[in-house]
Parts: C-alpha cells; structure tokens; sequence
C-alpha cells in the first residue's frame, strides 16, 4: 500500500508519495507542481490507464 507523508525543503512545504515504507526512491514535489497535477488530473489518469 502506498504511503504519503509531508515534510520541508529549503523552507517549503512539500508532499513524498512512497511506494511502501522502504520505497528507496519516492515521488516528492511542492505546491506548485501539485497544482499542475490538479489541474491536469484528468490527462494524467488517462496516461496512467493507457497499456
């Protein structure tokens, strides 16, 4: 099961998505990035669906 977890860099909030809790290279990205996956949440789902 996925794992999600928040923490700082250089003073700004961030968001660390893992794989499981040994995920030795997580996904992690701040507020502006995380607003252009919102924004494009439709097109991201599509990609992620494609085979």
């Amino acid at each position: 099961m996925s794992m999600v977890e928040f923490s700082e860099y250089k003073g700004n909030k961030i968001i660390i998505l893992k794989r499981d809790e040994n995920d030795r290279y997580p996904f992690s990205f701040g507020k502006a990035k995380a607003r252009l996956i919102v924004e494009n949440f439709d097109e991201i789902k599509k990609f992620a669906e494609e085979e």
